[in-house]
């Protein structure tokens, strides 16, 4: 499905962004995967042996360090044409418990590496006037809200970029969004335990939501079976929030 294309994916050494990367590269494509943990990256090259993946350790939410990736994805990657901004962190604790730092931390990755990167694959892209796409990884706590509330505000403000990116990169660059519900990833950890069963009570499928399942909708979103969608969220949680 991704035969020929050659995409970026951050947040790729664990948990949903691994299995982007991987189903990616059986779909066909080449993947530029992207972590701030450098042995995990390592670990993933090891892991999946493939000559089409390359990785590169990256803080999304350092402007300089993204500026920097994109100068070398212009000399070694010209021809990328997918961006998943999947990288983020979650908390999971109280608005009341947070500190400064700690909010600026949450924001400055779950928002503004989403910005840096969407703002350097655009600038790549619509200055050669190329076919692209964004896919980006909200959540079900950008609709419905969260226990933790600063996390939920940085997955809304996630549905209001890809809606202003589609927009302004149109009609060169299709941006769509992921709003999943909970995943059995590592993050599934700090989610309270009320807050887990109040969402599994409410699933009209009881299966749970699998890392797997999410990127086989990245996926079919990156291929050019989706080239009528741009500006869409689309909605990975059992039937938990029906809109």
């Amino acid at each position: 499905m991704l035969q020929g294309m050659k995409m970026i994916v951050t947040g790729a050494a664990s948990g949903i962004g691994k299995a982007i990367v991987k189903l990616s590269l059986q779909e066909g494509a080449e993947v530029i995967a992207c972590d701030l943990d450098g042995p995990r990256l390592e670990e993933l090259r090891a892991e999946l042996d493939s000559d089409k993946l390359y990785t590169y350790r990256l803080d999304v939410s350092n402007y300089v360090e993204v500026e920097a990736f994109f100068g070398y994805i212009q000399q070694e990657h010209v021809d990328v044409g997918g961006l998943v901004n999947n990288a983020g962190i979650y908390l999971g604790r109280s608005l009341l418990e947070y500190s400064p730092e700690e909010i600026d931390r949450v924001m400055d990755i779950n928002i503004k590496g989403y910005v840096y990167c969407s703002q350097g694959f655009g600038r790549l892209l619509l200055e050669r006037k190329r076919q692209g796409v964004i896919l980006n990884m909200s959540s079900v706590s950008g609709q419905e809200g969260s226990s933790d509330a600063v996390y939920g505000l940085t997955k809304a403000a996630v549905l209001g970029l890809t809606k202003s990116c589609a927009m302004n990169f149109a009609p060169y660059i299709r941006v769509n969004a992921v709003a999943p519900t909970m995943t059995s990833t590592p993050m599934m950890d700090h989610i309270p335990a009320w807050r887990q069963q109040e969402y599994r009570e409410h699933q009209l499928t009881p299966e749970p939501l699998l890392a797997e399942d999410i990127a086989g909708t990245v996926t079919f979103m990156l291929s050019s079976r989706a080239r009528a969608y741009t500006g869409a969220t689309f909605d990975i949680n059992n039937g938990c929030y029906l809109r």
